[in-house]
């Protein structure tokens, strides 16, 4: 139940639309009690009981419960039926049936208009509070760590963001519109048969205990299986995406028969556990109408023998006491859907405040200060690094000092450690031990949005995003002059490809910019790192999946974007590594040298020298 209340916190501004819907709810079941009420009335008239409409409902049946009335509340029915009398049930009888038809049609029309007006507002809370609930979500998503992600998969989190939310959306109305709106048009019309009957009326009651018992434990079932039913949605989402993702490779192996049967087996669990779900679900229903008709045939039979042998109902009572009977089936069996939709809901809402209750691993401290300019150094002091407690260090006991201006470079074997030694820089993740200092202060003691907003950061995995070639480059600059753009385009080597493309700066690349080369989309991220002007600019393999005439032009667009800012690069040519203040030889997680080109290759014995012959030579 505390995840449901949580669930309502999203509604809580909302409380005006809810207050309104409310009231049209209250408005349509008077109306629906009265467009059934009127139908005594009407069949009095229309087979002319001998006792008079008048007499029939002055006299109802209310006298034998009347100590159990409030007195306003008879007052309030006298002075009905008193106007009922007066100005509806006044003249002949072709008068009084066109004067109860008129009503009938009004309180059918009004009804539907508050019905109308109800689920309209309610529809504003509902769409309302699942905005804020997916807007809430996504922001705390980003502010998580990069650690989360390596443990999550992409289906499962958009699965989330999705199938999960629209279950949750489905039970707002269930709570505001059914279990207000049914019980106001059940309470309507147990007052009606109450009036009528007050005998029968007892006996109809026994139909809500038996069948909330039965809800309950229909509903208790269903929220562990809509648990398992939404991760299954989730599996299947996250293998579609990452089978569209690699389609290129899936093709190239020719494995499409291989995924072919790894998705069917998943749609065949799901479908399995769908039917599940769906069978027990739709068993609330029929069980309660079930039990609701052997009600309603003992209420038939006993009120029978009032009107046939004990003569205290008259046939036009009896049956507007069924018609009232009647029209309580529907919103019982509505509610008995409520309880369900809750319970699913309350089940897709965990899966939800999964993401919302997880601490982010990076996060500013209390009292971080803002990183405004870089003016001196940085200093990495004995950092280690592991992703996990029980994994072995990934970095271990890291110690060297940048100096404004000075470019680092970082060779060594694959795996060593170079990449996760400069994703400790921007703080995608935090040392496991030791610190990591700009001019003199821990980064941890710097916020996180003014301390990367001085790093530009380009990797070998180029991610561009589906826009116009001008967009990715102005990456969250939604102002940003055409002339600065095009600038930093001709900087990156960008501008001659970006003329020759169809729509120019305009162009749209695609997901992950696809339409364009690997060697373009690299130059457009570079342009992207230049526009926004860094002080300190990070190389993760930049180069090292080009072609040799994409590399050259890349190179060139580095060589320049290195110029007046402190960088750090893992690179594979030559002239970057020569070029370099300082080269850092990782291997093991460890540094096992340090210096510049020239003192490192006279070491012969050193790891440099090996990989200079390897991998550096021309």
């Amino acid at each position: 139940m505390s995840t449901y209340l949580r669930i309502l916190s999203f509604v809580k501004p909302y409380w005006k639309y809810i207050i309104i819907s409310i009231a049209f709810s209250i408005l349509y079941a008077i109306l629906s009690g009265a467009s059934i009420y009127l139908m005594i009335p009407l069949l009095d008239t229309l087979f002319q009981e001998s006792t008079s409409t008048q007499v029939e409902l002055e006299n109802s049946s209310l006298d034998g419960a009347s100590v159990a009335i409030p007195d306003w509340l008879i007052n309030v029915k006298e002075d009905f039926v008193l106007w009922f009398n007066n100005y509806i049930l006044s003249g002949d009888k072709v008068d009084i049936l066109t004067n109860i038809c008129i009503l009938i049609i009004l309180a059918f029309l009004l009804k539907n208009i508050f019905g109308y007006l109800q689920a309209y507002f309610m529809a504003h809370v509902e769409f309302g509070a699942m905005r804020d609930l997916r807007d809430k979500a996504y922001i705390h998503l980003n502010k998580l760590s990069l650690s989360y992600f390596k443990k999550e998969k992409v289906g499962n989190l958009i699965s989330k963001f999705t199938n999960d939310i629209n279950i949750v959306q489905s039970s707002i109305s269930a709570t505001f519109s059914n279990l207000i709106k049914e019980p106001l048009t059940i309470l309507v019309f147990f007052g009606i048969a109450f009036s009528i009957s007050w005998e029968l009326t007892i006996l109809a009651i026994f139909i809500v205990p038996v069948s909330t018992l039965i809800i309950v434990w229909i509903g208790k079932i269903l929220k562990k299986q809509t648990s398992i039913i939404q991760s299954k949605l989730a599996d299947i989402t996250s293998i579609l995406q990452e089978s569209i993702s690699g389609v290129k490779v899936v093709k190239a192996f020719g494995m499409e028969r291989f995924e072919n049967k790894k998705f069917m087996k998943e749609t065949n669990n799901y479908f399995i556990l769908a039917l599940k779900i769906i069978r027990i679900r739709n068993s609330s229903s029929p069980i309660t109408e079930i039990i609701s008709v052997i009600i309603g045939a003992v209420i038939i039979y006993f009120g029978g023998l009032l009107v046939l042998k004990e003569g205290t109902l008259s046939a036009s009572q009896f049956m507007g006491f069924l018609f009232a009977i009647f029209q309580m089936m529907p919103p019982i069996k509505a509610l008995g859907g409520v309880n369900n939709r809750i319970q699913e809901a309350s089940a897709a809402a965990e899966r939800i405040f999964e993401i919302m209750d997880t601490e982010p691993d990076i996060r500013n401290k209390d009292g971080s200060v803002e990183f405004t300019e870089f003016i001196k150094s940085i200093e990495f002091e004995n950092v280690s690094f592991n992703y996990e407690e029980t994994e072995d260090a990934i970095l271990t006991n890291i110690s060297f000092i940048v100096k404004r201006g000075e470019i680092i470079a970082l060779v060594g074997p694959s795996g060593g450690g170079k990449s996760t030694l400069v994703d400790l820089i921007p703080r995608f993740y935090d040392p496991t031990k030791g610190v990591i200092k700009i001019d003199d202060i821990d980064i941890r003691e710097l916020k996180l949005d003014s301390l990367r907003g001085k790093m530009g950061i380009v990797t070998q995995d180029t991610f561009l995003f589906d826009g116009s070639i001008k967009e990715n480059i102005a990456y969250g600059l939604d102002d940003c002059p055409l002339e600065k753009i095009v600038q930093a385009a001709k900087t990156a080597n960008a501008h001659e490809f970006i003329l020759d493309a169809s729509e120019g700066y305009d162009t749209i690349v695609g997901e992950r910019g696809v339409k364009l080369s690997g060697g373009q989309k690299q130059r457009l991220t570079i342009a992207r790192a230049l526009l926004k002007d860094p002080e300190i600019m990070i190389f993760d393999e930049a180069t090292s999946a080009l072609d040799n005439e994409s590399e050259i032009l890349v190179q060139q667009a580095i060589e320049r974007l290195m110029v007046n800012r402190t960088t750090f690069v893992i690179a594979h040519r030559l002239s970057t590594i020569r070029n370099a203040t300082k080269i850092l030889v990782i291997d093991n997680g460890r540094i096992v040298q340090k210096g510049t080109h020239n003192e490192l290759i006279n070491d012969v014995k050193g790891l440099y020298k090996k990989l200079y012959e390897l991998q550096f030579r021309d």
